[in-house]
């Protein structure tokens, strides 16, 4: 197969990243921003960190040419007309890519794949503006790009079947751990994670634990390299309550997904977390670390709460194939960097134990949240492995 020519469409943080991944990769890459001052910014910060590379001898100075070399920062949109795909990366509004989409595809050769890096708008939505919707699917990138090894492959309803396989193998040849995932809210990662936050928060909320004893729990009990409320404060909580928000309100209110009012206060007070100085915790250097409750009964409470909640919804994804129960678990690790995957963890642990779990907290809250998914009921019925 031919190194394809990428074009990306915009030019922030996910769309430099996409554009500086392909060029070290190989190919020829054009980064499309309709605003020249974007442009030149993001040429900035490729610049920069291609020569943190050449520091750390990760880089010679010549291939650090080489790549730039690759890259082109263009302002008009008619250059896409020689390439091979196209990924969208801009602000998550349908109107404005359905406005993006029609212009490319108008200019863009006819085997060209069209691709959007949305997290939280479904494919089909985006899909629809086109005349050939065929070609379109969902290529999504985990923040930062160059880095996070992950990368959803998300065909809607209308997408050609040897596109996704085409799209596959292109992102599989930037070095990429690639999923296959069905066109529902969240994807895989942005879905089954929820509970690692929601019901963190839900124990907070009812005095069970403070913000650093959750985390301690999760760290020191699960192997989690950052807790709930550190990760949270790390993504954002603009980002991270809005994710969930999302997610929430396009499962038409399922109350496994419900968002927390005490992230929705920090959100409107702009206590966003590292990027603000403050969020769950200060990062006043000054300040001093809050200390966890270091009783080993409630952490493994904590924990092994959190992680019940976590593997339903990966039991979930199986039941209403989302992906395969494979991809769900290699989603899992190399998107946000679990342990290890979720399905395999309930096998280590044993099911039974994550269904008693669920069925005790469904028979005390009397929530359809902790509603124990059919498919580990019949995996702890019958025996079943997931694999």
């Amino acid at each position: 197969m031919n190194t394809p020519k990428i074009f990306v469409v915009g030019a922030g943080t996910m769309g430099q990243g996409i554009a500086q991944l392909a060029a070290q990769k190989g190919h020829d890459v054009c980064l499309y921003d309709l605003h020249s001052i974007a442009l030149e910014k993001a040429k900035s910060q490729i610049e920069k960190s291609l020569e943190k590379l050449v520091e750390k001898g990760k880089l010679t100075q010549e291939k650090q040419v080489e790549i730039l070399g690759k890259l082109k920062f263009v302002n008009e949109l008619h250059e896409v007309s020689h390439s091979d795909l196209v990924i969208e990366a801009i602000v998550e509004d349908v109107a404005i890519k359905h406005k993006v989409f029609i212009a490319l595809e108008a200019l863009a050769s006819e085997d060209c794949i069209l691709a959007t890096n949305t997290s939280s708008l479904s494919i089909a939505s985006i899909a629809v503006a086109l005349k050939v919707p065929s070609r379109f699917l969902g290529i999504h990138f985990f923040n930062p790009a160059t880095l996070m090894p992950l990368v959803e492959i998300i065909p809607s309803v209308l997408t050609d079947p040897k596109i996704t396989v085409k799209a596959k193998a292109y992102i599989d040849g930037l070095g990429k751990d690639t999923v296959v995932c069905k066109d529902t809210p969240g994807f895989i990662v942005n879905r089954v994670a929820r509970p690692f936050y929601g019901e963190a928060l839900r124990m907070y909320e009812e005095g069970m634990a403070d913000f650093a004893t959750i985390d301690w729990a999760m760290k020191t009990f699960g192997g989690f390299k950052m807790g709930p409320f550190e990760l949270m404060d790390y993504i954002g909580n603009d980002v991270n309550y809005t994710v969930t928000e999302t997610v929430f309100e396009a499962f038409y209110f399922d109350p496994r997904f419900k968002p927390s009012f005490t992230q929705k206060r920090l959100k409107e007070a702009g206590l966003w977390g590292k990027k603000t100085g403050r969020g769950f915790y200060s990062y006043d250097s000054n300040e001093e670390k809050p200390k966890p409750n270091t009783d080993e009964k409630l952490g493994m409470e904590i924990f092994n709460r959190i992680l019940s909640m976590l593997v339903n919804e990966a039991y979930d994804a199986v039941f209403m194939q989302v992906a395969s129960p494979k991809d769900i678990d290699l989603a899992m690790v190399k998107g946000v960097n679990y342990p290890k995957g979720l399905l395999e963890w309930s096998v280590a642990m044993g099911p039974e134990k994550i269904l008693a779990t669920l069925e005790t907290l469904f028979l005390e809250y009397g929530e359809d949240r902790y509603r124990p998914n059919p498919l580990l009921r019949k995996c702890v019925r019958e025996g079943l492995i997931l694999g």
